[in-house]
């Protein structure tokens, strides 16, 4: 019997992504799917403290096994920059075009394109949180290429790539992707939900 697992997000692209890379004896449930729908605001400093944010209030409302994450990008020559603003690094409300469009125009005279992706999951079990870390180096594109991935996918391309994540297929992209090790961390310590 598959082992019931929520991760705290309505997001679509990334409990797909997240599927396809779980163990077949766990079945991933989305927040919605448990009838938790509040906007947890992410108002940490850190991915570590946006991921606990989420991964807490989740699991106060339904009492199960939960995780959740907190990714964004951080570029070398922006200060780490958008960091975890990244999904609104333009403002309110969150617009990828635009953020892709604020990246590219902060970078316009600055030799030095070096970025990461990062990842931080919060994994919540009663009495228990653990945290694991995941990130992808990289660099940023002279213009978006590709249309597949979401977010800053079409600028970003991974080291010993050519291509950026949006001009991947879907499993070649999660073969190496920040989120991918993180939970390649996590998934021992989901032994414990089989105890």
């Amino acid at each position: 019997m598959a082992v019931k697992i929520v991760f705290a997000s309505s997001n679509l692209h990334k409990i797909d992504e997240i599927k396809a890379l779980l163990p077949e004896d766990f079945e991933l449930l989305s927040s919605a799917e448990v009838g938790f729908t509040e906007d947890v605001e992410e108002t940490g400093k850190t991915f570590e403290d946006n991921a606990a944010l989420k991964a807490n209030a989740l699991f106060d409302a339904c009492g199960m096994f939960c995780f959740s994450d907190d990714s964004g990008l951080e570029v070398e020559a922006l200060k780490k920059a958008p960091g975890v603003r990244s999904a609104r690094y333009a403002g309110e409300p969150a617009d990828t075009a635009k953020n892709n469009a604020l990246l590219l125009e902060n970078l316009k005279d600055k030799p030095n394109r070096k970025a990461r992706f990062v990842t931080v999951i919060c994994l919540r079990m009663p009495h228990k949180t653990f945290f694991f870390e995941g990130f992808i180096e990289g660099e940023i594109a002279l213009a978006p290429r590709g249309s597949n991935g979401f977010g800053y996918d079409p600028l970003f391309i991974p080291k010993g790539s050519d291509k950026t994540f949006a001009e991947m297929d879907s499993d070649t992209k999660n073969s190496m992707s920040h989120r991918l090790n993180a939970l390649v961390k996590m998934l021992p310590f989901l032994a414990f939900l089989h105890g």
